[in-house]
């Protein structure tokens, strides 16, 4: 059975860490230093995690107590809204829903699940962008309830996190009308060619390198990136050829921006959503992870 949590502690533990120091936060809650030093250790002790690191006498939050400190916003910022309710002060805030996702997600699929959460309940969305590594320490530490991606964290990174596939589809280079021609011979035709390749934040580019060595092919990149919207037009300016999955460019395709040059036999683009294990999961988002599919 969890301790119940002293509240009492909770509240100097993140006026402590909002000051940035014992004497300040005393000095503010008008409580004698040491008895606010006391008062940290006995919380530390009944939580059994240490939330601050001693430096020089300046004191570090730990990656414990930054999780602690946004819990601790968070429940003091309920409690007052809950005052502010039952005095019909104002009204309830709206349930929040933050996604983070990689650049190389489409932007459709991002669409399609602000889409199918907002169909799940009225709520306020945040959208975040960034690298691999930025979204899954997010994630770990409940700073983002979902990420969307298409690299999967292996090893300790991948502690405590649940991915789930939502898509996998079929990888092709595409290029302008004037690569048309690369068909023929394809994929020996491909050597030498510009290539506009993702970076290895996505797995696809780990296959990619081994699918080129497989068949012999050298690689000729001109621009390495994540953003799926970019890599689209510099294609379509015809700066080189992209492999995508197909899904990714079926109106270039259908409007002849860009043409197919190949399929990529045994390589596929798959993508998913991960969660991190809480023991409070985010209601919309826990719906959003099991009934959301491309």
């Amino acid at each position: 059975m969890n301790p119940w949590i002293n509240y009492h502690h909770l509240y100097y533990f993140k006026t402590i860490a909002e000051e940035g120091s014992v004497s300040k936060a005393a000095e503010k809650l008008r409580v004698g230093q040491p008895t606010l030093s006391a008062q940290l250790k006995q919380f530390e002790e009944s939580l059994g995690i240490l939330l601050f690191e001693r430096q020089h006498k300046k004191l570090i939050l730990t990656e414990q107590g930054l999780i602690a400190l946004d819990y601790a916003k968070s429940i003091f910022k309920m409690g007052s809204e809950m005052f502010e309710v039952l005095h019909d002060r104002i009204k309830p805030l709206k349930p929040s829903l933050h996604i983070g996702a990689l650049d190389s997600v489409p932007k459709q699929i991002i669409l399609q699940l602000v889409k199918k959460a907002l169909k799940i309940s009225p709520c306020q969305i945040t959208l975040s962008e960034g690298n691999s590594n930025e979204l899954v320490r997010e994630l770990a530490a409940h700073r983002v309830d979902i990420v969307a991606t298409n690299f999967l964290p292996s090893g300790p990174d991948a502690k405590g996190l649940i991915p789930k596939s939502i898509t996998k589809k079929n990888v092709a280079f595409y290029g302008a009308p004037k690569f048309k021609s690369l068909r023929k011979g394809f994929p020996k035709s491909l050597s030498g060619v510009p290539m506009i390749l993702p970076t290895y934040d996505s797995k696809l580019r780990y296959d990619l390198d081994e699918w080129a060595r497989a068949n012999k092919i050298n690689l000729e990149i001109v621009v390495e990136s994540q953003d799926i919207s970019i890599k689209k037009l510099m294609a379509i300016s015809g700066l080189g050829i992209i492999p995508t999955a197909t899904h990714t460019v079926t109106n270039q395709v259908l409007s002849s921006e860009l043409v197919e040059l190949g399929k990529l036999k045994g390589i596929h683009e798959e993508l998913f959503l991960l969660s991190a294990r809480r023991k409070v999961p985010n209601p919309i988002g826990d719906k959003l992870l099991k009934l959301f599919n491309v």
